[in-house]
């Protein structure tokens, strides 16, 4: 009996000290703005901590590019396959918070047919999502209330929030990508 109280205890102490890992300086858990999901819930990137995170900037009024980076992100999730949902978050970050509501975003990922367990929509304010722009070197600018020019980057993130793998432009292959979110979630 004793020994198994070290046993509980000693498992306690290892999971604990998971989420208590200090963050890199580069790691995007070091964001501490507030984003609120698809289901009006607010997280922040370091709620996500220990998952590879694989992210997208769009908006869902796009009838270009964002429809194509959404099914490109849903064929890197069939490619990697079924996953824990503990290891891994795919993230669809919206650069029009003004009409990107919760409705809105949840209404985009049930069309797109989307595991809310594995996957998630957020939004912030304008300030807080050009910041996070920067982080992920995406570059974008509103050309109408309902337009915007942006870059088309799909990021991998490490469980330890480190940036592992960055693809730029549509339809040029996805393959490397897939191999490195396998690799970061056996890590």
């Amino acid at each position: 009996m004793k020994n198994l109280l070290y046993i509980l205890l000693a498992m306690a102490t290892l999971s604990c000290s998971k989420k208590n890992e200090e963050i890199s300086p580069d790691s995007i858990y070091n964001v501490s703005s507030k984003w609120e999901k698809q289901d009006g819930k607010t997280i922040t990137f370091s709620d996500m901590k220990g998952k590879v995170l694989v992210t997208a900037m769009i908006f869902t009024s796009c009838k270009t590019a964002c429809p194509r980076l959404t099914a490109e992100m849903r064929t890197i999730s069939q490619k990697v396959g079924k996953t824990n949902p503990e290891d891994i978050q795919y993230v669809l970050i919206s650069i029009d918070p003004k009409n990107d509501t919760p409705q809105v975003m949840k209404a985009y990922l049930d069309t797109n047919k989307f595991d809310e367990k594995q996957w998630t929509f957020i939004r912030s304010n304008e300030d807080d999502t050009r910041e996070l722009a920067n982080v992920m070197a995406v570059k974008y600018k509103e050309i109408s209330p309902i337009e915007f020019s942006h870059s088309n980057i799909i990021s991998v993130y490490s469980k330890k929030g480190t940036l592992a793998y960055q693809k730029e432009g549509l339809d040029s292959g996805d393959d490397d990508l897939v191999k490195e979110i396998k690799k970061q979630i056996e890590l």
